[in-house]
């Protein structure tokens, strides 16, 4: 099989940009968007919130540097956004950047979010039950993941087990239907679609973590939390925004000391890089890139 396209096959190019967080994919992003005449859709499960700005690394109009960007700031954070809610409003801004005549770029680290646009995932339709909810926000994420565990073993194998919100929905899903979280179906895009990943070990992203973390924290991550807390959010739903914002409300509530929070923002991003990384590995259409100008040969032999 061709590794691209026949030229005559190339109708609606969407490039989709993964890879591990603090590896640099907004950056490579603006710069193709720039070239080829993009705009970018983000696939973040946290940038989709408004007010979570800082702590996600949500990018600033300065480094966005004119080109739109798609799926930022969607919703209020005391709302739920759901991957279906995600995959309408990204297939949505796909269509409306072709009827523009420019080149969709979906760029993100969430594969769940990645994975439901790319190979049109059909997500459960069950409406939520807030009460339900309630009930099981009580619950820690350890016994969210053994109440998963023994109602829907297999669901369980491949969930995220530290992810309240994943695990939450699924064990809505299961309680509703009294049946396991069905086998997701795929209904794959009607477009052409070009796959690079920015490969990074472990031990490369230790520094930009790190680096990335002290630039939050002057950039004023901390308040930024404190603000959200006043706005009405509670410690939990802060909490379940997950990383940054996990630690950040832990240690406003004094249970975690300052040294504590950023060596526990520290190892749960690089754990969370780790975890990005199984994921994306597992996808042989990924084209595993090293720097900018390998990307930009690839879609210009794309474009082609």
């Amino acid at each position: 099989m061709a590794r691209f396209l026949a030229r005559k096959e190339r109708r609606n190019p969407l490039i989709v940009i993964v890879g591990p967080t603090a590896s640099g994919k907004s950056d490579l992003a603006v710069k193709l968007a720039r070239k080829f005449h993009g705009e970018i859709i983000s696939a973040d499960s946290r940038q989709v919130y408004k007010g979570l700005d800082i702590g996600s690394g949500k990018i600033t109009r300065k480094e966005m540097m004119s080109i739109p960007h798609h799926l930022l700031d969607v919703t209020s954070p005391r709302h739920r956004f759901t991957v279906a809610q995600y995959q309408r409003l990204a297939l949505k801004a796909i269509h409306q950047i072709h009827r523009k005549g420019k080149l969709p770029i979906l760029v993100g680290g969430s594969p769940f979010y990645i994975y439901s646009v790319v190979y049109g995932i059909a997500i459960p339709e069950v409406k939520p039950d807030f009460e339900l909810r309630k009930r099981l926000e009580k619950l820690s994420v350890d016994n969210l993941y053994k109440k998963l565990k023994q109602l829907d073993p297999e669901r369980a194998k491949t969930i995220e087990a530290k992810n309240p919100r994943r695990l939450i929905r699924a064990l809505e899903i299961v309680i509703k239907t009294n049946k396991p979280v069905p086998p997701l179906k795929k209904q794959p895009l009607p477009h052409s679609i070009l796959m690079l990943g920015i490969k990074r070990s472990p031990e490369e992203l230790k520094k930009p973590i790190r680096k990335r973390l002290l630039d939050r924290l002057d950039h004023g991550m901390i308040n930024e939390v404190r603000s959200l807390k006043k706005s009405g959010l509670s410690w939990k739903r802060l909490e379940s925004f997950g990383l940054e914002y996990r630690f950040v409300a832990q240690y406003l509530q004094g249970k975690i000391s300052r040294s504590e929070m950023l060596n526990q923002i520290q190892k749960s991003s690089e754990d969370f890089a780790r975890r990005q990384m199984t994921w994306f590995k597992k996808d042989s259409r990924i084209h595993w890139v090293k720097d900018q100008k390998e990307a930009k040969g690839l879609v210009t032999s794309f474009l082609k």
